[in-house]
């Protein structure tokens, strides 16, 4: 990243004039160029490509600062691209969808505003991880619990914008984050739901207010900067019990999904539960040079042997109960008779105390206890390189057994025969009447074709799958038109309806231009 890129209609000296005004407001020290913004570069874009390189970083530490920052990209006709802590690896990163735009990154906005244990709730500034949040509530001594994701690094603000799943009840259907407070294009300061009332004594525990809720309008979209964010938080229950549900045959997705979908609806099983293929279990346990050194896709019958190496299904069902211990064992008797339906099928529970979450041997046990790790980052290593990368699409089916498998052949026939690569389930998230089939694809990212052939993959899936129905609901930055283009209902009338929504509160088109495809006015008219 270095100032020599300069967004389209702009000269290098009107660039740095901003750059100038940007470092008056947050210092010398927090606009950072060259060589010192390339962490901020996702690492998993191949460096020599620079559809996507930013001219700089900006790093605010208050809301005053924001707005300052976003009166200035106006006045200066400046594009910026928002981020929290910029660990959406493998779909950006921190990277703009223009080149050119300055980044503003959230970082050192890390502050946790409130834990209030008797109400269940916290308020959080966009650099919050959910590793910072957990070890906050813990610190406390709260008896309460964080429904979080896999990697503890990432926002838990802009995880939720982005339509993150995470594994506790209220991670189902997005339903932890509660008030907003939002900085608009022009600067000035917003509050969602009851937070428009001053003084509001519920702006943190109803999620809706007086007139149209506004809150999703500010995620996956460029409409405004959330500077704080409400976080429900569950009390700690009597007993944690994870569970693992495995099934022998590839053609087992079927029964087994409409099974899950009869205990998600009934709640027997609540919380997100996530499903995996026997690859992708096996990517966290070691190389796949432990089992098959050939070139292509890894063979039926060597995915078989890996799963009874693991003692593993060839699909994987990773849930938990958060419960009362007797309400525990009877559901833990309804699901062990419903997977034992199953020819093959078997669960395995075991039961804690949550003042033991934090000591489990198992780490995905540990996750969907509401601590956080970074383990999951072994599965990069699959392919046996130090510079093993990620990306991927995220589908969303409805959670019935042939419907999945329709899916699941799609895919899997599409990346091992047409691609030559192996086939990650990675993860499935179940909701109760439908899941995301998150596709993921494992790369070099120092081989310049190994990425180009990755990338190619996810766009030829978006085009495929929306073909057949199945949307996408987390688009890469390089996918984001594409996947946008799927949504193509009445002329885009979506498309077109929120580009008049997009005008109407910047009407400079200065923030996050291209987001989830939608762009300001003077982009679609070529001015950009």
């Amino acid at each position: 990243m270095n100032t020599t890129v300069v967004p389209a209609g702009l000269s290098s000296g009107e660039l740095e004039k901003a750059l100038d005004a940007f470092r008056a407001v947050v210092g010398d020290a927090h606009v950072l160029t060259g060589e010192d913004a390339l962490e901020f570069r996702d690492p998993f874009w191949h460096r020599d490509w620079p559809q996507f390189e930013a001219s700089g970083v900006v790093q605010p530490g208050s809301v005053e600062e924001i707005q300052a920052i976003l009166r200035i990209a106006n006045e200066q006709r400046v594009p910026i691209w928002t981020t929290s802590t910029g660990r959406n690896n493998g779909l950006g990163g921190s990277s703009p969808r223009v080149q050119g735009s300055v980044v503003v990154n959230l970082r050192r906005m890390n502050r946790v505003l409130e834990i209030n244990e008797e109400m269940g709730y916290a308020v959080v500034e966009p650099g919050v991880t959910w590793s910072q949040l957990y070890e906050a509530i813990e610190a406390g001594g709260h008896r309460l619990m964080v429904s979080t994701t896999d990697l503890g690094w990432g926002s838990v603000i802009g995880n939720s914008l982005e339509h993150g799943t995470t594994y506790l009840p209220y991670g189902a259907d997005f339903q932890a984050p509660c008030g907003m407070e939002v900085v608009l294009a022009d600067g000035e300061v917003l509050r969602t739901g009851m937070g428009a009332l001053p003084g509001s004594k519920a702006w943190h525990l109803y999620r809706r207010g007086l007139g149209p809720t506004l809150d999703p309008l500010f995620m996956q979209s460029n409409f405004g900067v959330v500077v704080k964010m409400g976080v429900w938080l569950m009390p700690k229950p009597e007993v944690y019990a994870p569970f693992w549900m495995h099934v022998p045959r590839e053609a087992d997705l079927v029964p087994l999904m409409d099974t899950m979908r009869r205990l998600r609806m009934d709640r027997t099983i609540e919380g997100v539960p996530v499903m995996y293929n026997t690859l992708t279990l096996a990517s966290i346990t070691g190389e796949r040079s432990r089992w098959y050194e050939g070139d292509g896709p890894t063979p039926d019958h060597v995915v078989d042997q890996i799963a009874g190496d693991l003692g593993i299904g060839r699909w994987i069902v990773h849930g938990a109960l958060w419960d009362d211990n007797a309400v525990t064992d009877h559901k833990i008797e309804k699901i062990t008779a419903a997977i034992g339906q199953i020819e093959g099928g078997r669960v395995l529970f075991t039961k804690h105390a949550p003042e033991d979450i934090a000591g489990l041997e198992s780490f995905p046990d540990r996750v969907l206890g509401g601590a956080p790790s970074l383990e999951w980052l072994s599965f990069l290593r699959w392919y046996g390189t130090d510079a093993g990368a990620h990306t991927g699409t995220g589908l969303v089916s409805p959670l019935e057994g042939n419907e999945a498998f329709r899916l699941h052949t799609l895919l899997k026939n599409f990346i091992e025969r047409e691609m030559g690569l192996d086939y990650f389930a990675n993860p499935v998230l179940i909701n109760s009447r439908s899941y995301i089939h998150v596709f993921g694809v494992i790369f070099d990212v120092l081989n310049s074709s190994d990425t180009e052939r990755g990338y190619e993959v996810c766009r030829r899936v978006v085009e495929d799958a929306g073909r057949e129905g199945f949307g996408e609901y987390r688009a890469h930055l390089a996918n984001m038109d594409l996947a946008q283009a799927q949504y193509s209902f009445g002329d885009n009338a979506y498309l077109r309806f929120v580009e008049r929504i997009k005008d109407a509160v910047d009407p400079n088109g200065i923030l996050s231009p291209g987001k989830q495809g939608i762009w300001p006015k003077s982009f679609r008219n070529g001015q950009g």
